[in-house]
């Protein structure tokens, strides 16, 4: 049978033995630094805190003209807008599932939520007006549906430009780079070799 001295001394023994297998770990942890998965989330959580990214903005001029018959008489009046289009990227809704690491390749892909318009923001200083037909627009309400009319019109016009395909994809560019250095630059800084992909869900 064991004395109690030794079954003292045993105890000891073991709870160093513990004590030295947990630092153990704890140094290599230390040596190998953050897990890229660690440092992805942290990044994440980042930008999700940003909420919103705007990659890109443009301004464009719609001109419209519309046209009112009334009493045999005509009139019509042209508008010139001009307005700035925001490409925003919802940051919110990005998810831990929108991240996938590829450890063989050491490949980090980021699938983004597809680009939403704000606007468009009317450059009310550099709105212009062409009338004809005042006759008509003095005895009737005509001004006021012309003028309503061309402003819808207007509207409608600066959007599809906006949803063009030359600015979608600059703007698509430009949010893809902006979200693959937000990734990349951790990463680096921590010291892991890594590549990082963006790409949009719908491609």
């Amino acid at each position: 049978l064991l004395s109690p001295a030794r079954i003292v001394a045993l105890g000891v023994v073991l709870l160093f033995g513990v004590a030295l297998w947990w630092a153990a770990g704890q140094f290599q942890a230390w040596r190998a630094g953050p897990s890229p998965e660690t440092v992805a989330a942290a990044s994440l959580q980042s930008l999700r805190e940003q909420n919103i990214l705007v990659p890109f903005s443009a301004r464009y001029v719609a001109v419209v003209t519309s046209r009112q018959q009334q009493l045999g008489l005509e009139a019509q009046k042209t508008l010139i807008m001009p307005g700035t289009v925001r490409y925003e990227l919802d940051l919110a809704a990005l998810s831990q599932r929108d991240l996938a690491w590829d450890a063989p390749a050491r490949h980090l892909t980021i699938t983004l939520p597809p680009i939403r318009l704000a606007g468009p923001e009317i450059d009310m200083g550099g709105i212009r007006e062409y009338r004809d037909g005042e006759l008509l627009m003095f005895f009737t309400n005509a001004e006021q549906r012309l003028d309503d009319a061309n402003r819808a019109a207007a509207m409608r016009e600066l959007l599809a430009q906006a949803r063009g395909e030359t600015p979608l994809r600059l703007a698509r560019g430009a949010a893809i780079r902006a979200v693959e250095q937000n990734f990349a630059l951790p990463l680096h800084v921590a010291g892991i070799d890594a590549s990082v992909t963006a790409r949009f869900r719908e491609e």
